[in-house]
């Protein structure tokens, strides 16, 4: 492993079918007012609203509403999560759902008592947070995003008036330490009436995270063969979890690898790439389409492209990832075939494989193009063209 690095996480988990007991334990560390943020009203179909509000209400916290929390939130909602939270002095913010519910939860957080634009200073400067922080607990009903051990939240900004750059982003910030979840509740049996759509979704989201953190790095690195196992244990366990959604063993080993996928511990001693998300994210602003479809429908042509430039780790993928056969191959051919099993499990799982679907349309390319961060810790550091052909790929438009 190369390099120097400090690794601390400071977010407590709870797991397994009793988890929500744990909430139990950490109520008590905190004040009277406790903001309860949610999403579309799901977790007050399958019961897990009620479970909370009665355990909040027997700890005896007064309850703030915060519901209508979006798949993905924009900075509109953030700051109307700021001002319930300094209306209600609110003790700690607690984000039941997904990882956009988590997200949401720790932008309030460090944003309520900012002093200055928490966009600029959070999104676009990408500074920490260094005034007062409002606690962040999680309850999951949705894997795939690791928001519930990390310090991190992607937001979307629609206004018109963005300065000199595109008029829809989404960005992603990390806050520092001290915005970090005190605590995750994480009971796999949550996930269980979850939509197809959505689960499968939250699967790819899992496995772009391990892969930009995979696809960087030329080093012998422990943190690679950690993420091949991960890997694989996700690949088994998805089709599982697809072939029976109440298969408690597959969805609770879904959920642990999301955790470990993005909670920086893969990450140490890597440069990581990220551009697959940052092409993902844009298209999101555009779009408001799922995210890890968003992955989805960009990865293949994008892995593609950088492929010559990281040929002996793609190699390695297929090797131990797809149990790829060398014999009698070049290693462009065993990289090669390792994507192209990567696209038929990826279909086999009902995946969406092409941004038309997700309502992208041809006017809307270069705005996302110009939307695209580009990142310089994978194999190939990309010009806008590119990204823009890599668009038009996943669009089935290339040389269009």
């Amino acid at each position: 492993m190369l390099g120097d690095f400090m690794y601390y996480n400071p977010t407590r988990l709870y797991f397994g079918e009793h988890a929500l007991d744990g909430l139990r334990e950490e109520l008590p560390k905190y004040g009277k007012n406790i903001q309860l943020s949610y999403g579309g009203g799901s977790v007050k179909k399958n019961g897990i609203y009620d479970q909370i509000v009665e355990i909040l209400r027997a700890c005896g916290k007064t309850v703030i509403e915060d519901g209508g929390v979006m798949s993905n939130p924009t900075m509109e909602k953030v700051l109307e999560g700021c001002t319930l939270a300094r209306e209600h002095h609110v003790d700690l913010i607690l984000a039941v759902g997904g990882g956009s519910v988590c997200d949401y939860a720790k932008a309030v957080s460090v944003s309520a008592y900012c002093e200055e634009n928490p966009w600029e200073k959070y999104y676009l400067r990408g500074e920490m947070a260094d005034n007062p922080v409002i606690p962040v607990g999680c309850v999951l009903t949705m894997v795939g995003t690791g928001s519930e051990m990390n310090s991190g939240s992607v937001i979307t900004n629609t206004a018109e008036d963005l300065e000199g750059g595109p008029a829809k982003l989404k960005l992603d910030s990390k806050f520092g330490e001290r915005a970090y979840p005190k605590f995750s509740i994480l009971n796999p049996t949550f996930t269980f009436t979850l939509p197809k759509y959505q689960m499968i979704s939250g699967i790819f989201d899992i496995m772009s995270h391990i892969l930009e953190q995979y696809f960087s790095g030329e080093d012998d690195n422990t943190s690679d063969y950690v993420m091949e196992g991960l890997l694989h244990s996700l690949c088994h366990s998805a089709a599982a979890a697809v072939k029976n959604p109440m298969d408690y063993e597959a969805r609770s080993n879904i959920m642990w690898t999301a955790t470990w996928a993005l909670n920086k511990f893969v990450a140490m001693g890597k440069a990581t790439d990220w551009e697959v998300h940052m092409i993902g994210q844009a298209v999101g602003a555009y779009t408001n389409a799922t995210h890890g479809m968003t992955l989805s429908a960009v990865s293949i042509p994008y892995y593609r492209h950088i492929l010559p430039y990281g040929l002996s780790k793609f190699k390695r993928y297929a090797q131990n990832v797809w149990n790829v056969s060398p014999d009698g191959k070049t290693d462009e051919e065993i990289a090669d075939e390792g994507l192209a099993c990567m696209e038929n499990w990826m279909r086999d799982l009902g995946l969406v494989m092409n941004l038309c679907e997700l309502g992208v349309t041809e006017d809307m390319l270069d705005g996302i193009a110009d939307g695209t961060l580009i990142r310089r810790g994978g194999y190939k550091v990309l010009t806008r063209e590119e990204v823009l052909e890599i668009l038009k790929e996943s669009m089935g438009k290339a040389n269009v």
